[in-house]
């Protein structure tokens, strides 16, 4: 049945309740509604069935017009028409002077909030099953590769090369276990809809890959998706962290969450021979992109500006955060920080840059002018509690409105929640010292200048208190245990059980432990409101024969005075030290130059309640980072030559 039928939904039933009712009755899965009534409000709901649920966006955006019976006189105990009458005035009058119209709203003192419907018929738990068919295609679109060639570059390998990452062409179908489903994107058809890479940074060198599947535009979408993005999360040994955190966002009205969906792959490679099988590539998590398509589905300005935080700390960066017409305009370098993914007029990211890194305004000011306050609030609040640190100034997104001055952030990439247990038994030393708390964000000059207010912080504790009680254990273990469930048996089975890192037992485990990391979270940002904020160390200098050291001041919440311990060693456990001064006042020291050679310096904050505080810098070996840290050379020739990490 292929069909969209108009039903009266009567008072006391959601629009979910009705979609229910049809799919029993009918039998069949594919139901949806073009809308959404108050369960309170009666009226008539179209409803799509099979192949129209395909149409039910066009309907939504169509205009729409409603007859409101208003009964006035009366007041309840939930302010509306269901709710106990607590009062009731039969005559009443009211002269024009005595209504009182309420103020337009501006548009700067608007919430945003997500759309609530497109998630209704939503199954967080089931799987999705896709068939990939991959073949050769043309040298304008870049699909001219084979399959091989695609799994073989990370996007290292792209950036040495000097060329745009390598596609194919891709016949994407979409159905369940016995194959591609009729009324689902690709069924019945035989030639390419797509195009298919790998997606990611660090993961692209992975030997499981992630891709990026990107429908072309005349070949329909899925979900009202065009890209479709699949993740392994090779990284994390329960393969369910990002989803869970985007599901547990749809429940916090002040973020806007993404649409996720657990998705089984078969792949067929046509690149190099024909006539071969669907490969089993196990499971996937795909994540909705944010895009102009995205924002529109979420009932938000598409036309607006839109940035993916790729490394950005918030600073002015006069040299590369330029307007596109500005000479020096680098967009490479630009996007090297913020990833243009929306209007490329970059006035209104300057003005909020500039005012912000001018301390002669306020933050409160700042914040009012260029920010959602509350958005940022709840956002840190939530990164704090499910303890995903990866976010001090990446994994984010940043967008305004078009015609709107506020920026609101939209989190992205949390695969890193609830990895403290995971890390302990793996023997993996990331995730200590100061990634923890409001410290993990102090090298960020918008969080840092916030986390200064004491307002900031009362409405922050707030907000934390507030997602403690709805990140509940029985809630989390609810929703973990329906994730274990589904996933379990795709990732101890083949292709996925030659590379998880964990065994049956330590699955189950980690799984058992994970609604417990909220309080751990919440006790250890409890602990970083006492401890003096991190800060980083300068490269070492050379002045005669002395070599000295000089650090950021640290910063203490409660005013208390603070001392530094430097340290100098031959290696990076410090157990070969050569210099050591544990009662320094100020950020500076210095000693006899050594001899050419590599060497570590130390420094540590402690405050007068005896919390000690590592440096942000630290030294990264097989064994994870070594915190408080830096390496560094002194030449044959009298200089000093930094030892830097880089990501990847």
């Amino acid at each position: 049945m292929n069909k969209i039928v108009n039903i009266i939904k009567p008072t006391g039933m959601t629009s979910h309740d009705v979609v229910s009712v049809v799919r029993k009755i009918l039998n069949t899965k594919k139901v949806g509604h073009t809308g959404t009534l108050d369960p309170d409000a009666s009226g008539v709901l179209p409803i799509c069935i099979g192949k129209a649920t395909k149409v039910s966006e066009l309907i939504l955006n169509k205009d729409k017009s409603y007859i409101c019976e208003l009964t006035l006189g009366i007041t309840t105990d939930t302010y509306d028409s269901s709710g106990e009458i607590l009062e009731r005035v039969d005559n009443f009058s009211f002269t024009k002077e005595e209504i009182e119209k309420a103020e337009k709203e501006e548009i700067n003192e608007i919430h945003l909030r997500d759309k609530d419907s497109l998630y209704e018929n939503d199954d967080d738990t089931s799987v999705v099953t896709m068939y990939l068919t991959v073949s050769k295609g043309n040298s304008s679109e870049n699909t001219y590769h084979t399959w091989k060639e695609i799994n073989s570059y990370s996007v290292y390998d792209y950036e040495d090369m000097g060329v745009e990452r390598y596609q194919v062409a891709g016949l994407l179908q979409v159905g369940d276990e016995n194959g591609p489903t009729e009324g689902e994107v690709g069924y019945g058809e035989r030639v390419p809809n797509a195009t298919v890479q790998i997606r990611g940074q660090t993961s692209s060198m992975y030997a499981q890959k992630n891709y990026k599947i990107e429908l072309k535009k005349n070949k329909g979408t899925w979900r009202g998706q065009r890209t479709i993005s699949l993740n392994k999360h090779m990284t994390e040994g329960m393969r369910f962290r990002n989803k869970l955190a985007y599901d547990l966002i749809r429940g916090i009205p002040q973020m806007v969450g993404l649409r996720t969906q657990f998705v089984h792959l078969y792949v067929k490679d046509n690149t190099e021979e024909s006539g071969v099988k669907f490969e089993d590539y196990g499971i996937y998590t795909q994540v909705e992109q944010l895009n102009k398509t995205a924002l529109k589905s979420h009932g938000l300005d598409s036309n607006g500006q839109l940035y993916k935080i790729n490394s950005f700390e918030f600073y002015r960066y006069e040299d590369i955060i330029k307007k596109e017409d500005d000479a020096g305009y680098d967009k490479t370098a630009f996007e090297k920080m913020l990833e243009i993914k929306g209007d490329s007029d970059h006035t209104k990211l300057i003005d909020m840059l500039t005012d912000l890194n001018d301390y002669s305004i306020g933050i409160e000011d700042v914040l009012k002018e260029h920010f959602d306050e509350e958005n940022i609030i709840y956002w840190m609040a939530f990164q704090i509690l499910m303890g995903n640190v990866d976010t001090q100034n990446r994994n984010v997104y940043l967008y305004s409105p078009l015609n709107s001055d506020i920026w609101y952030f939209i989190a992205w990439d949390n695969d890193t929640c609830l990895m403290r247990p995971e890390y302990e038994l793996r023997n993996f030393s990331d995730q200590n010292s100061w990634e923890k708390g409001i410290s993990n964000y102090w090298g960020n000059i918008l969080f840092q200048r916030c986390l200064k207010s004491r307002s900031f912080r009362e409405k922050l504790n707030d907000a934390i208190l507030d997602l403690r009680e709805y990140l509940n254990k029985d809630m989390l273990t609810s929703k973990i245990e329906s994730y274990k469930n589904v996933l379990k048996p795709y990732l101890y089975s083949m292709p996925d059980a030659e590379y998880e890192p964990l065994t049956s037992e330590q699955y189950d485990q980690i799984a058992a432990s994970l609604p417990d990391e909220i309080e751990k979270n919440y006790q250890l940002y409890l602990e970083s409101l006492e401890t003096p904020m991190p800060f980083y160390i300068s490269v070492p200098s050379i002045d005669g024969d002395k070599l000295k050291f000089n650090w950021d001041v640290s910063y203490d919440l409660d005013a208390e005075d603070i001392t530094y311990s430097v340290e100098v060693a031959r290696d990076y456990l410090f157990r070969d030290v050569i210099y050591q001064n544990t009662t320094l006042t100020v950020p500076e020291a210095e000693m006899d130059l050594p001899e050419a050679g590599q060497y570590f310096v130390r420094v540590r904050a402690t405050n007068t309640s005896g919390k000690t505080q590592d440096a942000f810098d630290y030294y990264v070996t097989d064994e994870g980072k070594h915190y408080g840290m830096k390496c560094f050379y002194i030449t044959e020739d009298n200089t000093v030559e930094e030892d830097i990490y880089e990501e990847g």
